[in-house]
């Protein structure tokens, strides 16, 4: 794919994303996490299941593996964030 390709698939993947997770980031962050998602989510794929995911940019296995992983950063990214809120509340 290219680098247009990735940039949509990770705007779409990561809004879809951030909507499952109930984050509100942002397009720009939400993009990113979308692209690192779907990378992280290719790499997992292909070390579990022994496929490239990532091949084309319209085949479902793509979607659903870019979708997952991005929704994994976000539950990732809200604990992380979760955590740092917390802590300055009760230094506060």
């Amino acid at each position: 794919m290219g680098v247009i390709a990735w940039i949509v698939l990770g705007a779409v993947a990561g809004l879809i994303a951030e909507r499952v997770t109930g984050n509100r980031t942002g397009l720009l962050l939400a993009t990113v996490i979308g692209i690192v998602g779907a990378l992280v989510g290719g790499f997992v794929a292909m070390q579990l299941f022994a496929v490239d995911t990532l091949d084309t940019f319209f085949n479902l296995s793509t979607w659903v593996t870019a979708i997952l992983g991005a929704v994994g950063l976000f539950l990732l990214f809200g604990a992380v964030r979760g955590r740092s809120r917390r802590s300055r509340r009760v230094r506060s």
